[in-house]
């Protein structure tokens, strides 16, 4: 990551809104390693901008941990505070406790997924709600296209499980939708690419960023290794701030109900028809959900991605509420009660 001379706007800051912290010195979190940070740092009298590549410590009364396109507040060489984020992309922890933050104040957010081997529904469903879910704007990135068969017939798969959402037909071998790419990471913009592991990340940023990130080998099962390893902010020569993840290993949600109605926005639509209002479009009779699935209007793989993510966010929300797990546990217990009753005869 070298050096620039641009000031706060190139860096995403807001267009016209002063710094709040006067007394202290702007900077965006580039990158974390533990207690100490890489970060973009601005100076308020001359407006230029450099890298401190390290020896930024956070300070010990921060609030939260500061992430990769967080806007902290530093004096001397230390941050000293995390501003309000606008946006912020979150998963449930790997250690199985608590929400993880990835990146934040994020304005776009690149899903990739790849069509190589066929398209994966699960992961542009999954990835696409955890997009919405952030605050920014999804964009779906199809990769290695080049080695599609049928993008055209990829490209509207790929539409009808994301409604709403620009599909772009992308190759880093021919350069296909980079234009596009580029364009979405215009100069004060701040997008991110979430994807898998070997999907095509990191041969995208190098072809944004005009760079050269190590690409691993891709294994003959279509599944890449690990090539990026931190959590990364990469400013643009010319253009905005990009920030590369690392692949998502597991497909967990932590999302609101808003950022499932704007993916499967079909079903939320005859959901309003149902006779109940808290219908679960399982067996409550007048269901128009099902009655849609039964007649084909909806194909039924699309209620079963629906039921399956609000089963996992009911799950990770039973693991961190006590009540909720206690309300689950009773459930079940008259339920094994109702049943041994009836085996009794």
């Amino acid at each position: 990551m070298s050096d620039w001379t641009y000031g706060l706007a190139a860096l995403g800051w807001p267009a016209g809104v002063a710094w709040p912290r006067r007394d202290t010195m702007p900077a965006r979190i580039a990158a974390v390693h533990g207690s100490i940070a890489e970060a973009c740092v601005v100076d308020l009298d001359s407006e230029v901008g450099w890298v401190r590549h390290g020896g930024v410590r956070l300070g010990g009364s921060l609030a939260v941990t500061p992430v990769a396109g967080d806007w902290t507040a530093m004096s001397g060489d230390e941050v000293v505070e995390v501003l309000p984020r606008r946006t912020s992309l979150t998963r449930p922890s790997p250690s199985g406790r608590g929400i993880q933050t990835l990146a934040a104040n994020v304005d776009t957010v690149v899903v990739t997924v790849p069509v190589d081997r066929g398209l994966n529904q699960r992961m542009v469903e999954r990835l696409t709600v955890m997009a919405w879910d952030s605050g920014g704007r999804p964009v779906l990135a199809l990769t290695k296209c080049d080695a599609c068969i049928d993008v055209p017939e990829a490209i509207s798969e790929a539409r009808s499980l994301v409604p709403g959402v620009e599909v772009v037909a992308t190759s880093s071998v021919t350069g296909d939708g980079v234009e596009r790419l580029r364009e979405l990471v215009a100069p004060g913009a701040t997008a991110t690419l979430l994807g898998a592991s070997g999907v095509g990340k990191t041969s995208l940023l190098n072809v944004l960023g005009d760079r050269d990130e190590r690409v691993a080998a891709v294994a003959r099962d279509g599944e890449g290794r690990h090539t990026t390893t931190t959590r990364r902010l990469h400013p643009l020569a010319g253009r905005g701030v990009l920030i590369d993840l690392p692949g998502i290993r597991a497909l967990d949600l932590s999302a609101g109900r808003e950022a499932i109605t704007d993916v499967f926005t079909e079903i939320t639509e005859l959901a309003r028809r149902c006779r109940f209002s808290d219908c679960s479009h399982e067996h409550e009779p007048g269901c128009a959900v099902r009655q849609a699935v039964a007649s084909g209007r909806i194909p039924k793989r699309r209620l079963d991605a629906w039921d399956a993510i609000h089963r996992q966010l009911a799950h990770e929300a039973r693991k961190h509420d006590p009540l909720a797990r206690a309300a689950e546990k009773a459930k079940w217990k008259a339920v094994s009660k109702e049943i041994r009753r009836r085996e009794r005869g």
